[in-house]
C-alpha cells in the first residue's frame, strides 16, 4: 500500500468538499482584546476577533494573568507528571474546592481539557453502572459522543430537546440503570436545553443526569455557575461538567457532583489516572478567574449588551441570523464554499476574523459564521461588523433583507501597533 498517497487522497477529499481547514496565525494582545495581530502573507496586520471562545475576555484579566505569573515563578512551569505519580499540588486542590463551591456540590475533579472531562466522566460513570443505558441528546458535542462510545454500554439517541421522545425511551428502558447526558447551551445553534423537564423525567424514571455546561459557565447565573444555576436546578443534577478554557479564559475541564461519584471517577478513569496534571500556574489562574466572576457582574452585563447590539445590527442589515436566547449569534450562509469565501473576505478586506463553521460540525446546508460578541465589542465595532458583512454578502451574491446597508468601506489596514 502507498501510505502517503492514501493520506494525500483523504486531504484532497476534504479540499474538494471545501472542508479543509487552514489556520490563521493570530497573536492576541493582552489589554487590547478583541484586537489581535494577524500574520498575513503581506505582513502583520491588526484585526478584530469576533469568534473567540474567551467569551468574557478573562484570558487578559490582570488578576488572572498575575495569578498565573506569580505561581509559575514560585512552582515552575509544569506539574511534574500525573497526580498519582508526582503527587498533587495546592493550586489544583484550591481550584477543585472553588469549582465544588461554584456548583454547590460536594466535590470536583479537574482534567486537562473539557474534551477529556466529558470523555472520561461519561465513559467511567457508565462503565461503573452495571447494564447502564445511556440516553444522549442528538446534538451533543463530539466529546460527549466519544464518552458514550468509549463506555461500551447500550445507548439510545433522543431527538434534540424533545422531552416526549426522552420519556418514551426512559419508559421503555425499565428498571435498569440509566444515564441522561445533555448540554445546557448548544454551541452551534445557541439554544438551551429544557433542564427542568429533563430533571423531572430523571426523577420519575430513576435515572442519573449529566449536564455539559461548557458554553454557559461564567456567563449565566448570579455567580456564573451556568444555566442550571440561573434556573435554580443545580441541586437536581447529579454531575455538572464544565470548562476553564472558555468564559474563564484559561485551560482545563472538570466535573462536579457527590463526593462518592467524583471519587469513583478519580479512581477509575484512564483519562485522569494516566494524564499529566494541570500545571499549578494554570490552576491558579483559573481559580482567580472563577473567584472574580462569582462576584463581578460587569463582564456578564457587558457581554449581554454586546450580544443584543450585534444581533439587532445584523438583523437590521438583512442578514439571516438564527434566533437564540444566548450569547451565540449564528449567521447562516448555507454553502461550505461561500461560507469559507465570506470568512476570507471579512479577514482580508475588513480585518474581521470569524471562522466558517462547516460539516461535520453542523449539518450540510446549514454552514454558518458563528459570532460570539463579548464585553469588549463596543458599538463602533458592532457597526463596522454589520457594514462589512453586508458588503461581503453583496460581493458573493448572498441573500439580504430589504434593510441592508450598502455603505460598507473596506478596512484600512494599519500595521500592528500602528
Amino acid at each position: 500500500m502507498d501510505y502517503l498517497a492514501h493520506f494525500e487522497s483523504t486531504l484532497h477529499a476534504l479540499k474538494d468538499e471545501r472542508r479543509y481547514r487552514v489556520f490563521a496565525t493570530l497573536e492576541r494582545q493582552a489589554g487590547r482584546f478583541p484586537r489581535a495581530t494577524w500574520n498575513s502573507p503581506h505582513g502583520p496586520r491588526d484585526i478584530v476577533i469576533w469568534c473567540s471562545n474567551d467569551y468574557l475576555g478573562m484570558g487578559q484579566h490582570p488578576a488572572v494573568v498575575d495569578a498565573m505569573c506569580e505561581t509559575a515563578r514560585t512552582t515552575g512551569a509544569g506539574a511534574g507528571g500525573t497526580r498519582n505519580i508526582s503527587g498533587t499540588h495546592r493550586a489544583i486542590i484550591a481550584l477543585e474546592d472553588e469549582l465544588a463551591d461554584l456548583h454547590g456540590k460536594e466535590a470536583a475533579l479537574v482534567f486537562t481539557s473539557g474534551y477529556v472531562s466529558n470523555l472520561a466522566g461519561i465513559s467511567t460513570i457508565a462503565k461503573l453502572l452495571p447494564n447502564c443505558l445511556i440516553l444522549s441528546d442528538a446534538l451533543n458535542h463530539n466529546s460527549m459522543i466519544e464518552g458514550v462510545r468509549t463506555a461500551g454500554r447500550d445507548k439510545v439517541i433522543w431527538r434534540h430537546n424533545d422531552l416526549a421522545h426522552l420519556e418514551e425511551l426512559l419508559a421503555r428502558a425499565g428498571s435498569r440503570p440509566k444515564l441522561i447526558v445533555f448540554e445546557s447551551v448548544y454551541s452551534m445553534d445557541g439554544d438551551v436545553a429544557p433542564i427542568a423537564g429533563i430533571c423531572d423525567l430523571a426523577e420519575r424514571y430513576n435515572a442519573m443526569t449529566y449536564i455539559d455546561e461548557v458554553h454557559a459557565v461564567g456567563m449565566y447565573g448570579p455567580r456564573g455557575a451556568g444555566i442550571a444555576e440561573r434556573e435554580g436546578l443545580m441541586d437536581r443534577i447529579d454531575v455538572i461538567e464544565g470548562t476553564l478554557a472558555k468564559a474563564y479564559g484559561t485551560l482545563g475541564g472538570y466535573i462536579a457532583g457527590k463526593r462518592m461519584v467524583i471519587d469513583a471517577v478519580r479512581s477509575h478513569a484512564p483519562g485522569f489516572i494516566f494524564t499529566t496534571a494541570l500545571p499549578p500556574a494554570i490552576a491558579a489562574a483559573a481559580t482567580a478567574s472563577i473567584a472574580h466572576l462569582k462576584v463581578s457582574q460587569a463582564e456578564r452585563a457587558g457581554q449581554q449588551v454586546a450580544v443584543s447590539a450585534t444581533r439587532e445590527a445584523l438583523v437590521a442589515a438583512g442578514l439571516q441570523v438564527m434566533a437564540t436566547d444566548t450569547h451565540i449569534v449564528p449567521v447562516v450562509v448555507g454553502d461550505p464554499d461561500l461560507c469559507k469565501q465570506a470568512s476570507d473576505l471579512l479577514l482580508e478586506q475588513y480585518g474581521i476574523y470569524i471562522q466558517p463553521i462547516n460539516y461535520p460540525t453542523v449539518p450540510r446546508g446549514t454552514e454558518r459564521l458563528r459570532i460570539t460578541p463579548g464585553p469588549f465589542h463596543d458599538q463602533a465595532l458592532v457597526d463596522e461588523l454589520a457594514r462589512a458583512m453586508v458588503s461581503v454578502w453583496q460581493i458573493l451574491g448572498l441573500p439580504l433583507g430589504d434593510s441592508a446597508d450598502t455603505n460598507a468601506v473596506p478596512y484600512n489596514w494599519p500595521m500592528a501597533g500602528g
